[in-house]
């Protein structure tokens, strides 16, 4: 196969251009001579003749013709090429994979592609659900760039292999059954559910968070029943089988026959971390990512108290199971 010189082939296709060696040379800052030499040296390279004389002057060859259009497709390419890494430069390219919680990914993730499928559309976003905990596990082991996980859960901020980012504190409120005593009560506190069956996941983080925060309030949650996904705990609750703790960010915008109240006083929260692999958050693509998915937190607190009371007031809802003794 053929030496292709993309600089040499410059300076070929600035010929055909100009017309002339010293105008070629004065173009491209060379002197005639340095021209003819670089010339002479592709066409060695080629093994075809470039230039003939006519006079004083030269002509490109028909050799030099057909090398000049293959040339172009090649000069296309480059300039696409040279766009491409701009975009990748400014974080505009390229491919970023992104392990997420369940509830992160509607929430936060979700909002982040959308926003940069406007600002950079040449930027893939691969999104993989994972808990919390395994996130860290295939951001360790490079099957994920960026993971969005809970602080507790989380390598402590001194583990040299990652870099933490917070993204937001997510309230923790309660969910009841519509009929409940305090489903209607001017406000709620954790202690006033001490005497309540609750409903939380058998291990994992939300058991873990669901216990300390009501240690916190001062009582053990008494386990009633156990599931790991919202859509179960919420159904069990409207069911009237007990009640929840339910983060904020896992039910906003949910229909749900269920009241979820904003605790006051007690004011629980889950914190929510993304983190990356140490020093990859200098990479222009993995910090847009890391920016657009900051933009998509804020929001996530700031649910005003009426609508968080709002939720599940029987309206347009399924019919609940009411609660029976006995």
């Amino acid at each position: 196969m053929s030496e292709w010189d993309i600089k040499k082939l410059r300076i070929l296709r600035t010929l055909s251009e100009r017309g002339t060696v010293t105008a070629t040379a004065q173009e491209l800052l060379m002197t005639p001579s340095a021209v003819s030499q670089q010339l002479s040296s592709l066409a060695r390279q080629l093994g075809v003749p470039l230039l003939e004389a006519r006079g004083r002057r030269v002509r490109l060859t028909d050799a030099a013709h057909l090398v000049l259009r293959h040339a172009e497709v090649v000069f296309a390419q480059l300039e696409r090429a040279d766009g491409e890494l701009a975009a990748y430069a400014r974080g505009e390219a390229g491919e970023v994979r992104v392990g997420a919680f369940s509830t992160a990914v509607p929430a936060l993730v979700v909002p982040a592609v959308r926003h940069l499928r406007t600002e950079a559309p040449a930027l893939e976003v691969r999104v993989r659900e994972a808990e919390a905990a395994q996130a860290y596990e295939l951001l360790a082991g490079g099957a994920v760039d960026l993971a969005l996980s809970l602080a507790a859960h989380a390598p402590t901020a001194r583990d040299p292999k990652f870099t933490r980012v917070p993204l937001l504190a997510d309230p923790l409120d309660v969910a009841l059954p519509v009929d409940h005593p305090l489903a209607g009560a001017e406000s709620v506190r954790l202690a006033d559910l001490a005497e309540e069956q609750w409903i939380f996941g058998g291990s994992g983080p939300w058991s873990e968070i669901t216990t300390t925060a009501c240690e916190a309030a001062g009582f053990v949650p008494e386990q009633a029943h156990s599931a790991a996904g919202w859509t179960a705990i919420l159904a069990m609750v409207e069911a009237g089988m007990g009640v929840a703790l339910v983060p904020r960010m896992a039910v906003a915008g949910r229909q749900s026959g269920v009241t979820v109240r904003v605790l006051t006083g007690d004011r629980p929260r889950r914190h929510v971390v993304a983190a990356v692999r140490r020093g990859a958050d200098q990479a222009p693509t993995v910090a847009r990512v890391l920016t657009a998915l900051q933009a998509a937190a804020p929001g996530h607190h700031e649910v005003n108290a009426r609508s968080a009371t709002g939720w599940g007031t029987g309206h347009g809802l399924p019919p609940r199971v009411r609660k029976t003794t006995g």
